[in-house]
């Protein structure tokens, strides 16, 4: 066989490995193919002329039921995926669990609209009337956080207990991020690779890389692979707006639940944060004084830290997050 032909049969076989290996890892943008620990049902959404579908987790008690539910709101870079474990213990315990991906994440729709953590907070509510729930704890991490709190300020009477898991929305983003425009936050989402997803994971997110933290990274990043990549990308866009444009940091002294913190002090969160310089950086997203002065103003919060750990305790110290969880329970 000629060189030339040989050569040139080696350069396909190693462009269709390419593309076989891309297939593997490309991922569509509501996660059909990515696998929830338990069965995931809809929940049918009307809004802006749209019908929508939210997925969700309703996980019954394991030992003997208690009579009382938990539901996880997720961040806003995860869904229900990463709740596993937490969704274990508390099962294990006799609590039923309710695990929404909210509507834009997870394997829930992922319209144009225009997104609120009011409209979120009132489909959320809508979706526990129809279990027949009428009274829950709900836990909230980093995005959750914020629409946990938003839940708790309109539906009280509905909240058993608020949990916040290093909820970000402490302070007031748009008095030092610089404004950007969802169009301009589009571009800088459609850039986004697996590379830039683990950094940011590795420097923002937890004190230590661990190999299992690598999951995460896939799912974030198989998106990307995607033909409707430029659809998730927009809708992460928008979401990014609502939570710069809709603070809920004011309105912490005017909640009435009880209320529990739980923080890991290494967390510097801050959304945003690439449009800052390493200084403005230094002064803000301090969580191991965000934790403190959150606590102060939520009346008779309760207030529990997580030493060298970053901004998802329930994976960096799940052992020390379970049994602060379950004893605030």
């Amino acid at each position: 066989m000629p060189k030339r032909i040989y050569l040139f049969i080696l350069i396909i076989l190693a462009s269709y490995t390419g593309v076989s290996a891309q297939k593997i890892d490309t991922l569509s943008i509501t996660l059909e193919n990515v696998k929830y620990a338990y069965p995931v049902k809809y929940f049918a959404v009307q809004t802006e002329g749209q019908d929508l579908r939210m997925a969700y987790m309703d996980i019954v008690p394991q030992q003997r039921a208690n009579g009382r539910t938990v539901v996880l709101f997720h961040g806003k870079n995860f869904g229900g995926y990463y709740w596993t474990n937490v969704i274990k213990a508390l099962t294990d315990r006799g609590f039923r669990v309710i695990v929404p991906d909210q509507i834009g994440f997870g394997k829930s729709s992922k319209p144009f609209i225009h997104y609120s953590f009011h409209q979120m907070a009132r489909w959320n509510k809508m979706l526990l009337d129809s279990l027949g729930i009428q009274k829950a704890s709900i836990l909230g991490h980093s995005m959750g956080g914020m629409l946990a709190t938003r839940y708790a300020l309109l539906y009280p009477q509905n909240v058993e207990k608020l949990l916040l898991e290093n909820p970000i929305g402490l302070e007031d983003y748009r008095e030092f991020v610089p404004y950007v425009s969802t169009e301009e936050q589009y571009k800088t989402e459609l850039k986004a690779t697996a590379e830039s997803v683990r950094k940011y994971y590795q420097t923002s997110y937890f004190t230590l890389w661990k190999p299992e933290y690598e999951e995460l990274v896939r799912i974030a990043a198989g998106v990307g692979y995607s033909t409707d990549f430029p659809r998730w990308a927009k809708v992460a866009a928008m979401t990014f707006t609502m939570i710069y444009e809709q603070p809920v940091v004011y309105e912490f002294p005017y909640l009435k639940v009880p209320t529990v913190l739980f923080i890991g002090k290494e967390d510097k969160t801050i959304v945003g944060k690439g449009l800052l310089s390493p200084e403005q950086q230094a002064l803000h997203g301090q969580y191991k004084l965000l934790g403190k002065q959150t606590a102060a103003k939520i009346p008779g919060a309760k207030l529990i830290e997580f030493e060298a750990c970053g901004h998802i305790p329930h994976l960096e110290v799940p052992t020390e997050f379970l049994i602060a969880l379950l004893g605030s329970l």
